[in-house]
């Protein structure tokens, strides 16, 4: 009887929890990166992570949420479709590879949202289609009329066609980008490290897990790693804490955690994770297209 009294109030304190982060997000921006999308060995996708990654997305759906996820991978898939072994660092191969590799990952997505019953569609974007307010304007409503048809919209920077000066240069600025475009509630950012690190955990073993930030002051952005350990990947942690910058002020917390357990966004939904938390300081002065041309000067990393 009293493991029954037990299981019973668990299960109501399980679903407070869900209630709560419901009443809390109604829009949610899901990022997750080459490095955890494909294996470490090969370079081959995860069908795996994958699979359990689309069926969190779906639940978060089914319990009436709108759910984007940007995700990287199309340059990584296509260097293993084609056969390059080394990431490459001239952008006509990049671009060549985002062109195979970009097809193959659509449709392994839609074949795995559609196991769920759940719509997806593809949104390709450039820095020009945030800079220019007509192509702004017209992200913007296509991404609405997506949540109200029920898709799950799946971004990723346009790597075909962005050259030197139209590229993000990593896909969790482009998640920041997309949170704010989208007035969306909540940021995840899935990546290969628990969250925000008072030092590199790799380097220092007594580095400590910040749990929440309130402020980004300069104390936490002198924490940014500019580096990334992957070969796939191209967003160390200075990508990160620009991204936070976006959301937040635009409105929305975000949360860094680890993608390496796709269980992970369950654990989220009942705040029973690991990972950082970033609060959301609306700065009504934060003007995104301004920030982008002052602050996002061009670079040469390209693609994901």
């Amino acid at each position: 009887m009293r493991n029954v009294i037990m299981y019973a109030f668990r299960l109501t304190i399980g679903k407070m929890i869900e209630m709560s982060f419901l009443d809390n997000y109604k829009r949610v921006v899901i990022k997750i990166g080459s490095s955890t999308l494909t294996h470490a060995e090969t370079g081959s996708l995860n069908f795996s992570k994958m699979e359990r990654l689309v069926r969190s997305i779906c639940d978060y759906r089914n319990s009436g949420m709108d759910v984007c996820l940007v995700s990287s991978g199309a340059i990584a898939v296509g260097r293993d479709v084609i056969g390059i072994k080394e990431r490459p660092s001239d952008i006509s191969i990049k671009q060549a590879c985002a062109a195979v590799g970009q097809g193959r990952l659509m449709m392994t997505y839609q074949k795995l949202f559609s196991e769920y019953n759940q719509n997806s569609g593809q949104v390709l974007m450039t820095k020009n289609t945030i800079v220019n307010p007509v192509s702004r304007r017209n992200v913007m409503n296509t991404f609405e009329e997506l949540f109200d048809l029920n898709v799950v919209p799946i971004v990723n920077e346009n790597d075909t066609v962005s050259t030197y000066e139209m590229q993000f240069g990593d896909n969790d600025t482009l998640s920041a980008i997309v949170t704010s475009i989208t007035k969306a509630d909540l940021l995840i950012l899935l990546s290969d490290i628990d969250g925000l690190y008072s030092d590199d955990p790799h380097d220092n073993p007594d580095a400590k897990l910040i749990r929440e930030v309130d402020t980004l002051d300069r104390k936490i952005l002198g924490m940014a790693k500019s580096s990334t350990g992957s070969d796939v990947g191209t967003g160390g942690m200075a990508t990160k804490l620009t991204a936070a910058k976006i959301a937040t002020y635009s409105g929305a917390d975000m949360i860094i955690a680890n993608g390496g357990n796709m269980g992970i966004l369950y654990d989220i939904m009942n705040d029973r994770y690991t990972g950082t938390l970033f609060h959301r300081a609306k700065d009504a002065e934060f003007v995104l297209a301004d920030y982008i041309q002052r602050e996002m000067a061009p670079t040469s990393t390209g693609g994901q």
